[in-house]
């Protein structure tokens, strides 16, 4: 009897003791799930007890200067998702094989998502409202009221198809900007989403619409951009025709900057491509062996075309870049009278450093020059002799006063920087070389940029692309600012050397650039495109009117083998 009782007891024991280590497990784990827990499974509450639909804003629209041609816009349409929990059983195949033929989709892929457990599955996105409209009617002929969402979105435009492609860029199938001026702005133009959220029960269905809240999206602001579209569609236009009458293999770019204000009147690079469909194929030939090409040939044929080379690539600009040498050398008291016979003589070339570097006509030489002779006939000893004169020190001061030792801060993405040597490792040689634009690399926007402080008197003004900001609430606007950079020369000294300019075009070897009635001033340049290319590039940088600067324009061709070739202009022949 004893033992039946102490048996008794220590069973009993066994047993508190149990039920006791099974309650402090159990407040283990809620205290577990309560603290350390409790935030992750409180959002998951959330999202199991929410159908969230976000509603996209409409992106900003994009103006050329005039404010009444529109560059890109954003049109409605819609977006079609599903809540697979709140369709029956019994009609998910019936609305799945709806779905894939309406809106051309896979039967299989479409059928999954509406049985898939998930609390909402996107079936298409930017339909026209043409088919949504259908999808309406057919769920209403077959009492289907819930678990089908239409949504209205928005879908980017591009009315001028491939004006100025490679400034404006384009948008993701999120709306997201990828290139250009769509990249640049995103956080203006795109906006800031809304959402309609309903609360659910366990299983996912809907209770009522009490619950349910409304979240209004803020749409994107509007830009108003320097492109002019008149002068950017003629500049395209003429581009095309010299990169196939020159059969220009490497394509060429032109840049219209105002020197007033750094305004880009025009951008164009050849060859360009129809920003609704950015990644097909963008000229003939391409189209031809589309479909036949890997996706990697695909991608850098596309890749190509969107880089913009105005900013992106560098070159060498050749004899353009002695107007930036005559400005220095005027400013600096070297020459005082741009016309004084005999102050230069040119033999056929001459030795720097052990090294003769030849006058490109070496075998006629220029003889007695002045400054502005020498500039008319772009005669590399004399430009040389103008480096040395002012040294590495001081040309480099100039460098960087002409703000080409850095990037222009333009509002574009993907600009490159020169390509200089270190001012302590160059040499006679490089400055010699450096001095009639060779064996240095700039952008076409850095040799604009430093042609119109010539242009404008004096004045370093930073390249702008966007000159308006338009609130999408308020309306109101935000003028960009114009930057300046400080003055690189004086004013004296840019109008002697826009009479020089203008005696190239008038006289030199810029006279294809004359056009009646009008004073303008240039300067060609022709280089090698990198070394033992064989390949040239063959500039042109013109300014007008002289006698009050409103457009720099530079004309840059890559490698052009036409008939007529880089015409093997002075610079190529130093040797």
């Amino acid at each position: 009897m004893a033992m039946t009782k102490l048996s008794s007891k220590k069973k009993m024991r066994t047993t508190l003791f149990v039920t006791f280590l099974i309650l402090i497990c159990l407040l283990v784990r809620i205290g577990y799930i309560q603290l350390i827990q409790g935030g992750e499974l409180s959002t998951l509450a959330y999202q199991q007890q929410t159908l969230d639909r976000n509603i996209n804003p409409r992106r900003g629209t994009i103006y050329d200067a005039t404010g009444d041609n529109i560059l890109a816009v954003s049109s409605t349409v819609e977006t079609v998702t599903v809540n697979p929990g709140n369709i029956a059983k019994e009609d998910k195949e019936k609305v799945a094989k709806k779905l894939s033929e309406l809106f051309e989709l896979d039967y299989e892929k479409t059928l999954k998502k509406v049985t898939k457990r998930s609390s909402i599955e996107t079936i298409i996105k930017k339909v026209e409202k043409e088919k949504t409209d259908e999808l309406r009617i057919w769920m209403e002929e077959n009492n289907i009221t819930s678990g089908i969402n239409i949504d209205e979105d928005t879908k980017r435009y591009y009315p001028y198809s491939t004006l100025a492609s490679q400034i404006i860029g384009f948008c993701g199938s999120d709306n997201q900007g990828l290139d250009g001026i769509e990249a640049k702005y995103d956080e203006q133009l795109k906006g800031k989403q809304g959402a309609i959220q309903r609360h659910t029960d366990a299983r996912g269905k809907e209770i009522g619409t009490e619950g349910e809240n409304y979240v209004s999206a803020i749409d994107g602001n509007d830009l108003v951009l320097t492109i002019d579209v008149t002068v950017q569609s003629i500049v395209e236009k003429y581009l095309k025709e010299a990169c196939i009458d020159n059969v220009c293999t490497d394509g060429g770019n032109v840049i219209v900057m105002n020197p007033q204000n750094g305004d880009i009147l025009a951008m164009a690079t050849y060859p360009n491509y129809n920003l609704n469909s950015p990644y097909e194929a963008y000229t003939d030939e391409l189209k031809g062996i589309w479909d036949s090409i890997e996706q990697a040939e695909k991608t850098k044929n596309l890749q190509a075309v969107w880089r913009n080379k105005a900013i992106a690539d560098t070159y060498e600009p050749g004899s353009v870049f002695k107007l930036i040498t005559a400005s220095a050398a005027i400013e600096e008291g070297i020459v005082t009278d741009i016309d004084k016979e005999g102050e230069f003589t040119c033999t056929g070339g001459i030795e720097v450093a052990g090294v003769r570097i030849k006058c490109w006509r070496y075998y006629r030489p220029h003889g007695a020059e002045s400054l502005r002779l020498a500039l008319m006939n772009s005669c590399n000893p004399v430009f040389i002799g103008l480096g040395q004169k002012m040294g590495v020190t001081k040309y480099y001061e100039y460098l960087e006063k002409f703000k080409l030792l850095q990037k222009t801060g333009i509002d574009l993405p993907g600009e490159a920087g020169s390509i200089f040597l270190a001012k302590e490792k160059a040499g006679p040689v490089e400055l010699a070389t450096i001095s009639f634009g060779q064996r240095f690399e700039i952008t076409p926007i850095q040799l604009v940029t430093a042609v119109s402080a010539i242009a404008n008197g004096g004045t370093s003004v930073q390249p702008r692309v966007v000159k308006e900001i338009i609130d999408s609430q308020t309306k109101e606007i935000t003028e960009v600012p114009v930057k300046t950079n400080g003055t690189v020369i004086s004013k004296e000294t840019s109008e002697k050397v826009l009479s020089m300019m203008e005696s190239v075009v008038s006289e030199g070897t810029g006279k294809n650039a004359k056009v009646a009635g009008y004073r303008i001033g240039g300067k060609t340049g022709t280089s090698e495109d990198g070394v033992n290319t064989n390949k040239y590039v063959t500039s042109f940088c013109g300014v007008a009117p002289i006698d009050n600067p409103q457009v720099v324009v530079l004309v840059t061709l890559y490698n052009p083998t036409g008939e007529g070739g880089h015409q093997r202009s002075e610079e190529l022949q130093h040797l």
